[in-house]
């Protein structure tokens, strides 16, 4: 790629190295604790799935009889385990039976520790082996349909029915779409718990459930077959069951999850402390199944000004690379957001976002960064805002992003029509049509209005995250650095789902995927 900004690097190592402290200082806490959510994944991930008599899921009722009397300290995998070799059952057997009350998790001690963990181990890599075929699986078909070298057009559908998103999926990989984002249905970021099988009824948007990964991973696999092109699955891997989102994503072979360090606890009030312990895990399974992340940093210009606060957006980037690193994503998973929310009537508005969009793509030359469309400044003059989406995806292929999500017209007004979709797809592929090549033809002026902005935003950036290092984190979320939102370490919704780990807590997983 080419480097026309010229930027100060030193700065930015620098930049990286503080972001680098925050994240070290994060998971030294992070490694001390777990969660409810954290053990659900754990024993979805060693087969336990469906619901008992009454509808709760099987995960839950085995996670809650452990933490009766605060035993969870051990962690899920101890127990079941002890539990299988006691009994001889398979896990899902042993949680049905939990569920009838005939057994008590609880009542299983280890003889041998070691036998405890070996047994975990043999029964946490059927799973492992089954997201090995799935990587396997997508990167055999990329490789036979051959990738695409342009941005992905990334575009949602948000039914609430399953079987109707289906349907415009469909329609919209054959007008062109790359992506499809199954966007969930309200509310869902605060269910502590995961809903089962094929759902019908949702709230702007469709519940995310295992059953329903499979029925969209089979449709677009089908149109994928017939347009000899692989489509990829996008959902969501964010709230209370974040990394449980992330086990049915790698099972069931989707490709892309938004999946932020910070998101749930700024825009969902979900405590920190629960957010950061499960970011963790949820991208240490997202990079081992090859699953592209999407950070959200395009959600802080929503509720904050695009052109004023433009460095948090790129140190919220640098702490979200640091936070996937630690996890083992490679830097090509990271999906690193960002979006073109910058007041259209700002003087050179274009010429400011643009100096933006090429900082991210020279900072983080490798990664897919994430472009969010205008969505604050839509006001339903659909003639206007679908110029302003035309000034959007000539940002995209002048800078190089890479996942595009398309703007709609219709934004501010309703849902998307699959019309509204398919003229969108028209606006992009004509954009980077005809401007395929321009983003190689220029350069910047040389101390000029771009390059001075991008100078200042990264300057910024990089005190505020000498700051952050200095306050850490917790505080630093306390006083509002991002977005403008406060949010108290000791408040917000899951607390109670936070267990300090026992000095025998082990996670098969961890070993295994990391």
């Amino acid at each position: 790629m080419k480097y026309k900004l010229n930027l100060d690097f030193k700065l930015v190592e620098k930049a990286r190295k503080s972001a680098g402290n925050i994240s070290s200082d994060v998971q030294r806490f992070i490694d001390k604790h777990t969660t409810v959510s954290v053990e659900r994944t754990i024993c979805r991930l060693i087969g336990i799935d469906g619901v008992n008599d009454n509808g709760v899921p099987l995960p839950n009722v085995v996670v809650d009889n452990i933490n009766e009397g605060n035993h969870l300290s051990k962690g899920a995998a101890y127990y079941m385990s002890n539990a299988v070799i006691a009994t001889g059952l398979s896990p899902q057997e042993v949680a049905v039976e939990v569920s009838k009350g005939n057994i008590d998790l609880k009542t299983f001690k280890s003889e041998d520790e070691f036998e405890t963990m070996q047994k975990a181990l043999d029964i946490a890599k059927i799973s492992i082996e089954k997201i090995k075929k799935n990587r396997e699986k997508r990167d055999s078909l990329i490789a036979e349909y051959k990738d695409k070298e342009g941005p992905y057009l990334y575009v949602i559908v948000a039914t609430g029915n399953i079987y109707e998103d289906i349907t415009q999926a469909v329609a919209a990989a054959r007008q062109g779409a790359d992506i499809i984002a199954v966007i969930r249905t309200t509310g869902q970021s605060l269910l502590d718990y995961v809903p089962y099988g094929a759902t019908t009824e949702g709230f702007g948007g469709t519940y995310a459930t295992q059953e329903n990964f499979r029925l969209m991973r089979k449709a677009l696999d089908e149109v994928g077959k017939e347009l000899k092109r692989y489509i990829r699955v996008c959902n969501y891997c964010s709230g209370l069951c974040m990394p449980e989102i992330a086990a049915m994503g790698a099972l069931e072979r989707l490709d892309v999850m938004l999946n932020d360090a910070l998101y749930g606890i700024l825009f969902r009030d979900i405590n920190m402390k629960r957010t950061l312990i499960d970011q963790y895990f949820s991208r240490v399974i997202n990079g081992f199944s090859g699953i592209i992340i999407n950070t959200g940093e395009d959600n802080y210009l929503t509720t904050a000004d695009a052109f004023e606060e433009a460095h948090t957006v790129l140190a919220s980037q640098f702490i979200n690379e640091q936070f996937a690193i630690t996890a083992g994503i490679r830097e090509e998973q990271m999906g690193l957001g960002h979006a073109f929310e910058i007041d259209p009537n700002l003087e050179n508005s274009f010429v400011y976002e643009l100096a933006q969009a090429q900082m991210a793509r020279e900072i983080f030359s490798k990664a897919p960064l994430k472009y969010m469309p205008p969505t604050k400044y839509m006001t339903g003059n659909i003639f206007k805002g679908h110029v302003q989406d035309a000034l959007f995806n000539m940002v995209t292929i002048m800078t190089g992003q890479k996942i595009h999500l398309l703007g709609m017209m219709t934004e501010a007004i309703h849902t998307p029509f699959m019309s509204d979709r398919a003229l969108s797809i028209e606006n992009a592929s004509y954009v980077f049509n005809a401007m395929k090549s321009l983003g190689d033809e220029i350069e910047f002026k040389q101390d000029g209005i771009i390059q001075k902005r991008a100078a200042f935003i990264l300057q910024k950036a990089c005190s505020l995250l000498e700051k952050i290092e200095k306050d850490g984190l917790f505080n630093t979320l306390e006083k509002g650095a991002f977005a403008g939102i406060k949010r108290s370490r000791e408040m917000g919704k899951g607390l109670d789902g936070v267990i300090v780990k026992d000095e025998s807590y082990f996670n098969p997983f961890i070993e295994l995927m990391m």
